[in-house]
């Protein structure tokens, strides 16, 4: 018993033991633990004690850094400030001794018409005496066989005649006129002629024929007098009314200049009470209240001037006017009263005709100028859309949107924005009679401060230029005016001086029409199309498109300066390009084959063929699997067989360019666009123009344009530059983009049955498809930046608005879209393509940079997924539809490239260099055996 109590005890003393030992095990498990990370934790604090060391010393770096750039900052400020007070002096001063130049050079013509003027009326008065004191002929005075007794009178008629003109030398050209005539009178009177055998029928004849003479020439002398007193009397009031005006002005500007130059004096005096020791701020305000005084003396010297000048003015006009003109026609006989009456109604005919034509004039140039304004107007709308989208990466650009949207009450929706520049422009424009284009005011037009253009231009590129050369020219054509065929024109200097004084607009340089999109130079200003010399930048695919690359080939103007331009108005290289003035003969057309070019086997296309025959740049062109049509700047269309492979026939007489060209299969119908005008040709029989249809609605029976010979540069009134058209799948609809709106034509009848609205730009491109329903779908891009779709149902008249807006919109105008069941690709001015889904009407992808040049060419490659792109660089790309993803590229032409389209066998691309190339896609990157093109080199007589 006592051992297994014991052995009990032992074990349990054992489990014990080997309990607190497992314990102690666990304990030291954890003490070693705690030891690791108490170890890894003054390692770890160590580091971080350096890091905030290091930390420390790059923030105090940095603290003297900012100390030495705000010191920096302060000084090149004050600096900049002396260097701009100095400059505000010598403009000043320059300002100051230009305008004295400019009184003095007034005050010197106003002295040299004064002379003139006063030598004008000696000269008169002393030929008038010289014509008097000549004795008249015998012949003329009716006195052919006078007795030697009227030989004494004649005599004594010129010795009192002398006599007079050495007592009244100074007398008025009237005065003598009305002695003249009593002379002439009194001897009449008192020397009957005598009789021949008691009678005297010739003589009686004769004399009478003298008298009416004399009397037609007195009443030319006293017609000559009024007249030239008239127009002296004329004009010196016209001095004194602008020299009045010019007083009026000086005054209001010394009113501002005491405004300003008080408040100086009060600011001044307020930093004196505050901080006296601000030596440089005190001496900046007495040197700019200087330059004010000085100023207001020059303005005051002026004034005095002006006053003297208006006083010697009137007492010449009192003087002037005491020659009364009442005297010389109570003095007139009655025929020389029918005389200067009929000679009153035909000078007031006149003077009635050009005022009639200068207000209508006048209305128009108003017209145009409220519809520049608008134009401005919409600029500066998009401007402030387009800086919302960059605000959030800029909180300044915010805050001064914030500001200007305060200041001018800017709506900020769409829906607000399109009814601002559809319904408020007659209602908020508003004219003044006065001499500054400040009073051209558009009330509802944002105002861009000068802050705000300078970060627009950092963040969209160069600043808004909405100046109005179009405008300030026409104004100023009022001095010289031709309408209609009537001309008339301000000869008179003082009209010049008015006229130009009025107008004072900012310039810019002339637009001529519109006729052409893609062309080798930009719309605005010439440039090189492509920069050869510009680094490659790699395809960027994503969503966010980034802003404007710096290697980028851009306008020295914003986009947006060619947003709203006047829809008969475009580009200014059509007159330069296009200056012939007659038809050049056009050569006949053939399409050669090409041989393998250098690379042509791991390129995505290979050129099989080239047609050439145009003689300027070709702008469109459409095909089927038989024929070919082309439409060239040298203002013809071409129509090519592509079996034979020769020119068919020659469609000319065109007013100008041919910017878009399509055929009807289902009719056998051509149509060609040029300026307002679209061309119908019937092409089944013989090559005639059957119809021409124009921008406003008209149908003209045959062809309205075959008496151009030259040039057309303007279009009608009313009429508007078309820039593409494109037929329905049916045919039985076309479609014309002119303006800012597509007219709807019904080729049934040839007659317009609706226009498709909403764009605030000029529509540059579109294209119809078919839906489900087989409705009319219609897809347009615009010079607003904008694509919209227009969906038509089974009735369309009136007026139609958009379906749907594409959003966000293009960087800048669209220039080509391309469909493809429910996809649509859109290209852009932007150098970016777009993919939009037509079911969903979202954006599917884009690619920002896609061309290093506008993207000016869709088109899909018969039978296969694959998208064509061109661009004004002349290159083609090759894209997946699908994922839009690069295929392939290849330098098709050395020319920019406006136009592809394609049949079941060939790719075409019509481009700047008179040329058209014929392409096959080849499939891979596997070299693949030549194709072989018919060419048969003969010539076809064009047909009639």
């Amino acid at each position: 018993t006592m051992e297994c109590y014991t052995e009990e005890k032992a074990n349990k003393i054992k489990a014990d033991y080997e309990k607190r030992l497992r314990e102690m095990n666990r304990d030291l498990q954890k003490l070693q633990a705690a030891q690791k990370e108490h170890a890894r934790l003054l390692k770890n604090q160590s580091r971080y004690e350096r890091e905030l060391k290091k930390l420390q010393a790059e923030v105090a770096e940095m603290k003297k850094a900012k100390v030495a750039l705000m010191k920096q900052m302060r000084e090149e400020q004050q600096r900049r400030r002396l260097v701009e007070t100095k400059r505000n002096r010598e403009i000043a001063q320059l300002k100051k001794e230009q305008r004295r130049q400019e009184f003095q050079i007034r005050a010197l013509e106003s002295q040299k018409r004064q002379q003139e003027m006063v030598l004008r009326r000696k000269t008169q008065e002393v030929s008038a005496l010289r014509r008097l004191a000549k004795p008249m002929s015998e012949r003329v005075a009716g006195r052919a066989g006078l007795k030697p007794a009227m030989l004494d009178s004649g005599a004594e008629v010129s010795a009192s005649t002398t006599s007079s003109e050495a007592e009244s030398g100074a007398r008025s050209v009237s005065s003598i006129v009305r002695q003249w005539n009593r002379k002439i009178n009194h001897f009449l009177g008192d020397h009957p002629a005598p009789t021949v055998n008691g009678t005297r029928p010739a003589r009686k004849k004769f004399q009478k024929k003298g008298a009416s003479q004399s009397f037609s020439k007195a009443a030319r002398l006293k017609w000559q007098s009024l007249e030239r007193r008239i127009i002296d009397i004329v004009m010196q009031r016209m001095t004194i009314v602008n020299l009045e005006a010019d007083m009026e002005r000086l005054i209001k500007k010394r009113e501002e200049l005491f405004l300003l130059q008080e408040a100086l004096r009060r600011k001044r005096e307020r930093l004196q009470a505050e901080s006296p020791e601000e030596e440089k701020g005190l001496q900046e305000l007495a040197e700019e209240i200087e330059v004010l005084a000085a100023n207001i003396d020059y303005i005051n010297d002026s004034i005095t001037d002006c006053q003297a000048t208006i006083v010697q003015l009137e007492e010449t006009k009192e003087e002037l006017d005491s020659t009364d003109t009442s005297v010389v026609i109570s003095s007139c006989s009655l025929a020389e009263a029918r005389l200067l009456l009929d000679n009153f109604l035909k000078a007031s005919i006149d003077k009635g005709l050009q005022v009639a034509q200068k207000e209508a004039q006048i209305r128009l140039l108003e017209g145009r100028l409220r519809q520049t304004d608008m134009a401005g107007s919409s600029q500066n709308h998009l401007l402030l859309d387009a800086l919302r989208e960059k605000a959030e990466a800029h909180p300044e650009l915010q805050a001064l949107i914030y500001n200007v949207q305060q200041e001018n009450g800017y709506a900020s929706t769409d829906e607000e924005i399109s009814e601002f520049s559809e319904g408020s422009f007659s209602q908020s424009f508003t004219m003044k009679g006065s001499t500054s284009h400040d009073d051209f005011k558009f009330k509802g037009e944002p105002k861009l401060s000068a802050q705000m253009k300078a970060v627009s231009a950092e963040c969209l590129g160069p600043p808004l230029d909405i100046s109005t050369k179009n405008i300030t020219k026409s104004l100023a054509s009022l001095v010289e005016i031709k309408e209609d065929g009537v001309g008339f024109s301000i000869r008179d200097p003082y009209y010049r001086d008015k006229v130009s004084r009025t107008v004072s607009l900012p310039t810019r340089g002339s637009t001529f029409p519109r006729q052409s999109r893609g062309t080798e130079t930009s719309p605005l200003t010439r440039r090189k199309s492509y920069d050869r010399g510009q680094p490659i930048r790699s395809t960027d695919v994503g969503f966010t498109p980034p802003s404007s690359p710096p290697t980028r080939p851009r306008n020295d103007r914003n986009v947006f300066s060619r947003l709203t331009s006047n829809q008969s108005q475009g580009s200014a290289l059509d007159k330069s390009d296009d200056s012939d003035s007659s038809l050049s003969e056009v050569l006949r057309g053939i399409i050669s084959p090409v041989g393998g070019a250098k690379g042509a086997r791991t390129a995505p296309l290979q050129c099989v063929s080239m047609a050439e025959g145009h003689t300027k740049p070709i702008l469109c062109l459409d095909a089927t699997d038989e024929l070919l049509f082309t439409g060239s700047k040298d203002r013809s269309c071409k129509m090519w067989n592509l079996v034979t492979g020769q020119e068919i026939a020659a469609l000319k007489g065109h007013p100008n360019n041919v910017v878009s060209i399509k055929y009807c299969s289902h009719s056998g119908l051509v149509f060609s666009v040029s300026t307002s005008y679209i061309k119908v040709w019937d092409i089944r029989d013989s090559a005639k123009c059957i119809r021409t249809l124009t921008s406003s609605g008209q149908v003209i029976s045959g062809d309205a344009c075959a008496a151009t010979s030259t040039r057309a540069i303007t279009s009608a009134q009313g009429e508007h530059q078309i820039n593409q058209i494109a037929l329905s799948p049916s045919g039985t609809m076309l479609y014309a983009a002119s303006g800012n709106a597509v007219r709807i034509w019904e080729l049934s009848r040839f007659q317009p049955i609706g226009k498709l609205t909403g764009h605030i730009g000029p529509v540059m491109c579109l294209t119809v498809t078919q839906t489900a329903s087989q409705h009319d779908l219609v897809v347009t891009g615009s010079k607003d930046h904008y694509v919209k779709m227009f969906e038509l149902g089974d009735c369309v008249t009136g007026t139609i608005g958009p379906t749907h807006n594409f959003e966000p919109p293009h960087y800048d105008g669209i220039e080509c879209l391309s469909i493809q069941g429910d996809i649509l690709f859109s290209g852009s001015r932007d150098n970016g393509i777009k993919k939009w889904d037509l079911d969903q009407q979202e954006l599917i992808q884009q690619i920002p940079n896609a061309h290093k040049d506008w993207v000016c060419a869709l088109a899909f490659v018969p039978g296969r997924p694959m998208l064509l792109s061109a661009c004004r660089a002349g290159v083609i790309k090759v894209w997946n539809v699908d994922n839009f993803t690069p295929i392939g590229e290849i330098k098709g032409h050395d020319s920019p490239i406006n136009a592809i389209c394609t049949n079941a066998k060939h790719i075409f691309t019509a481009s700047s260099d008179c040329r058209v190339k014929l392409w096959n896609y080849v499939p891979g990157l596997t070299p693949c055996l030549p194709r072989r093109v018919l060419a048969i080199k003969g010539r076809a007589t064009t047909l009639p």
